[in-house]
């Protein structure tokens, strides 16, 4: 097991002990470890569950259930297949048998479902707080420095590298406009002062470089 493995696996396994879990949790994490490292990933892998968390941990003081948004972390693309386009609900689902099987309290269930869910829109109301964290360290990566933008699209590219450069062009254009054109692309104020205006400058070069 790698360090970086044997890191992810620790901030697990004391989470879950710190929801209450009645199950061991060394199981589930195993599980969700194997599904981050899945071949067919290029982005989506563990690199990026762990810098999700790392974001959540910064923005932690704006949600009001943080452990929530946490496992929501954990399995917002636990379940990731490039062809497919009902990841979200099949993660959500994965979510809600895994931590009622862990001893979780239902609400905290429900609630780390809906959040896994709304990584569909990246859209969470003004009063969501919890949905705003969360949606914040999963588009944190958008803010990057140029190099770093740079490596996560050829990344994304490879993850669809089945799909021909026509159809991914259109396809991806349409997702950077959908991004530009949300009201905001970060709701809570620290992720908004530091990655906004860098992630619009991202989102608007690579839409221009697909379109020329």
């Amino acid at each position: 097991m790698g360090v970086m493995t044997t890191e992810l696996s620790d901030r697990w396994r004391e989470l879950l002990l710190r929801c209450d879990a009645t199950a061991d949790p060394d199981p589930y994490g195993r599980d969700l470890l194997e599904r981050w490292a899945e071949p067919q990933r290029r982005y989506h892998t563990t690199d990026h569950l762990r810098a999700v968390l790392d974001h959540v941990d910064a923005l932690a003081g704006h949600a009001d259930d943080p452990d929530a948004v946490r496992l929501a972390a954990w399995f917002h693309d636990a379940v990731y297949r490039p062809d497919r386009s009902e990841n979200e609900e099949r993660s959500a689902q994965l979510a809600v048998r895994a931590l009622r099987e862990a001893g979780l309290a239902e609400e905290r269930v429900a609630e780390v479902a809906r959040l896994v869910r709304l990584t569909v829109t990246h859209d969470p109301a003004a009063d969501d707080r919890n949905g705003q964290v969360l949606c914040d360290a999963d588009l944190a990566v958008l803010g990057g420095t140029p190099p770093e933008y740079a490596r996560y699209a050829a990344a994304v590219r490879e993850e669809y590298g089945f799909v021909p450069d026509d159809a991914f062009r259109a396809g991806r254009a349409a997702i950077l406009r959908q991004l530009l054109d949300l009201p905001a692309l970060y709701r809570t104020p620290a992720a908004r002062a530091r990655f906004d205006a860098p992630a619009r400058a991202n989102l608007a070069a690579e839409l221009r470089s697909l379109e020329s």
